[in-house]
């Protein structure tokens, strides 16, 4: 959900963005009674700041014919930020919150604490039915179906089509050809984040699916830190150890990233989709030279998995008006929405047809690349007690290169056990 440097898989494409919603965050503490406008219900929907969604809701309020009003709430930029806000508004029993729009993250400790409603009835038939499965699993929790997921989002390999006409398959592969090219004195650098945050433990997810690991057990209760998750450890330390990184990569975050690629210093680069639209707009001479390809494999036999990320819209238990909000819902994320924010704003779809409409060829030329890891895309462990998980992880990994792969698992399983076993949610 979060446009901002701890979820940017969520970050809109282009930089009036920054600007867009900036006075109505200075408002949003104040906004939002709850009360009816002219005898029309009010619905409160708390989101991101999220460019053009404005229009989505005007377009929405305009279908509803006077049933309801969706009033849109914009939260600050940082998804902490966003979180801390609504678990304490939550908490209080807030009635004046009706919608929700959550990070992909968070469903599994909203539902947990009966914060949300369930989703029943038409509407979750329709969400399940035409929603990519792993985006529909990460709006689950315990086989219940809480939120209904908006956009989508899973990182690719972006390569310089002019130094290395092939992309890498495999992490080896990709440090090799980084290499060779160090030593003929071409630019070389693999980039991607490695400071202590998200998106360091999104790098490691997709190293762990990749090698069919995993961190935790099925039900989220148990830290397991398997073969798999070890194997991923040894792939994160050979690749910070290769030479093949830039100086900043354990301080880097996305936009750093997005920066550094885009002023010619790097051969390959690991991020979100939201990267091409500011090369076109920013740097069109390397944009021509840029391709895009599958996530790197660990195993040349066994196809990536990439760390699914998104934002999905529920409904808060203390609404006073949860059946218009329900429906309120299926305008918000409906087809034609997900369809105008992924033109406009490079919000990816988690409807799988959008991905047919002719407009998305352009917004999206790596469209067919990016479904086909959505399809096999991996949730991050699945517990209600994600945030604290979240905050030892990046911690224990950073930085990098002073990885001792077995040694770390072991510390590991305990501080993540350590993190499901804490007793209620972060402040």
């Amino acid at each position: 959900m979060a446009i901002n440097d701890r979820h940017p898989q969520r970050r809109t494409l282009r930089a009036r963005a920054l600007a867009a919603g900036a006075a109505t965050v200075l408002m949003a503490p104040m906004a939002a009674c709850g009360s009816d406008d002219g005898g029309v219900p009010v619905l409160n929907f708390y989101n991101s700041p999220v460019e053009n969604m404005q229009s989505v809701v005007d377009r929405c309020n305009q279908e509803a014919a006077g049933k309801y009003k969706i009033s849109y709430q914009v939260l600050p930029r940082q998804a902490d930020d966003q979180r801390v806000q609504m678990v304490r508004r939550l908490a209080a029993k807030d009635d004046s919150m009706d919608i929700l729009g959550m990070d992909v993250t968070w469903t599994q400790e909203f539902a947990s604490a009966d914060w949300i409603r369930e989703i029943t009835g038409d509407l979750k038939q329709e969400v399940e039915s035409e929603t990519l499965e792993p985006a529909v699993a990460s709006a689950q929790y315990n086989d219940k179906l809480y939120a209904a997921p908006n956009n989508t989002n899973v990182q690719l390999l972006w390569y310089r089509k002019d130094l290395v006409p092939t992309p890498p398959k495999t992490w080896d592969e990709m440090i090799k050809m980084s290499q060779q090219l160090k030593g003929e004195g071409k630019p070389y650098q693999v980039m991607t984040m490695g400071a202590q945050y998200e998106g360091l433990v999104v790098l490691y997810n997709s190293l762990v699916a990749s090698a069919g690991g995993n961190v935790v057990d099925q039900d989220g209760k148990k830290a397991v830190m398997d073969e798999g998750a070890v194997k991923g450890l040894e792939t994160l330390k050979t690749f910070a150890t290769a030479g093949v990184t830039s100086p900043s990569f354990s301080n880097a975050v996305e936009d750093d990233v997005r920066r550094a690629f885009q002023g010619g210093g790097g051969a390959f680069q690991l991020n979100w989709p939201f990267v091409w639209a500011s090369m076109v707009q920013e740097a069109p001479g390397l944009a021509k030279n840029v391709g895009w390809a599958r996530y790197p494999a660990i195993d040349a036999n066994t196809p990536s998995k990439t760390t699914i990320g998104g934002s999905e819209q529920a409904v808060s238990a203390y609404s006073k008006h949860p059946d218009l909000a329900f429906e309120a819902i299926r305008c918000l994320r409906g087809p034609e929405s997900q369809l105008y924010l992924a033109v406009n704003s490079g919000q990816a779809p988690s409807i799988e047809a959008v991905y047919n409409d002719p407009s998305m060829n352009e917004a999206y030329p790596m469209k067919d690349v990016l479904l086909e890891e959505l399809k096999t895309s991996a949730p991050r462990p699945r517990t209600p007690a994600y945030q604290n998980l979240s905050t030892v992880v990046s911690a224990e990994l950073s930085p990098p290169a002073s990885i001792q792969p077995q040694q770390t698992a072991d510390s590991l399983r305990k501080s993540i056990q350590d993190a499901i076993d804490s007793k209620g949610v972060l402040p």
